[in-house]
């Protein structure tokens, strides 16, 4: 949240009009010293007294959390070291409710976009399937009438919503990318791209077990960039005598990789997958 209060209180009611158990709120922001930031955290805490959420008459915790460096807070977050301490403080929070067993809902909306990003990056590695990312929208009328908090709970009538993003939780499928919670965001994303290089690996040499010695080669010349014509020439073969072995290939690797049966593939995608394999081997 930057200086808008609005954007939480918006989200909040958004998703209990569609019937979802709320137990806490967390409002991240920077800046505790300024007057806005200020006076839109008054306003949350008005609307929240004793952890009981008046417009919907129910409990819900409220927590407001100043970034922090662990040693103080960030007013603002403008170096490498800022969004460092950015990612740690963030990825440590949803780890933390995690691994007390919440399902969470992520709304950015509000505060530093790099806020956003780095929780994004986070959710990438800590959630499930059962968490969620949104993206507050409101209209260009409400946000002017709802400016610094003045509107705090939109009408029926009013456009305001959540939209869900879509995204992959990757540390559902590769558990090792969780035991980052210390680690840099450059560290993150070196392991990332590892894990992915691995799985990625371990299903071009599924595709190369089940071709002939013929068929190895045309692949290899692909994954190269040779294109058919150069490699049917290189090979001494005919171009027909290519595209088929190039259709057993992309075959295996539509059955590989679970390409749907209406996605168009062609030796661009043989390139684009084996060419790292092919170049490892060469440098090896």
């Amino acid at each position: 949240m930057g200086g808008q209060s609005q954007v939480v209180t918006f989200a909040l009611d958004w998703l209990l009009q569609r019937g979802d158990a709320i137990v806490q709120v967390i409002v991240l922001h920077v800046a505790p010293q300024n007057p806005r930031t200020r006076r839109a955290l008054k306003q949350l805490a008005s609307e929240f007294p004793g952890d009981q959420y008046l417009f919907a008459d129910m409990s819900i915790r409220y927590r407001a959390l100043t970034l922090s460096d662990g040693t103080s807070s960030l007013t603002d977050i403008q170096s490498a070291a800022d969004a460092e301490a950015t990612w740690q403080f963030v990825h440590h929070l949803l780890s933390d409710l995690k691994a007390e067993g919440h399902s969470i809902d992520l709304v950015i909306a509000g505060g530093r976009r790099i806020m956003g990003l780095m929780a994004q990056s986070a959710a990438l590695l800590l959630f499930g399937h059962q968490d969620r990312v949104w993206h507050l929208y409101t209209s260009e009328t409400l946000l002017k009438r709802a400016q610094d908090g003045a509107i705090r709970h939109a009408s029926p009538n009013d456009d305001v919503r959540l939209i869900q993003v879509p995204f992959i939780p990757w540390g559902s499928y590769f558990p090792a990318l969780r035991e980052l919670a210390g680690a840099t965001p450059e560290r993150v994303r070196a392991n990332q791209i590892r894990q992915l290089d691995n799985q990625e690996r371990v299903h071009c040499e599924n595709v190369m077990r089940q071709l002939t010695d013929r068929q190895r080669d045309v692949l290899r010349l692909l994954a190269m960039g040779r294109s058919p014509q150069a490699t049917a020439e290189e090979m001494n073969v005919s171009l027909k005598t290519v595209d088929t072995h190039k259709t057993k290939i992309l075959d295996l690797c539509r059955n590989e990789w679970q390409v749907l049966p209406e996605t168009r593939l062609d030796y661009h995608f043989v390139r684009d997958k084996f060419r790292n394999l092919f170049e490892a081997t060469n440098t090896g």
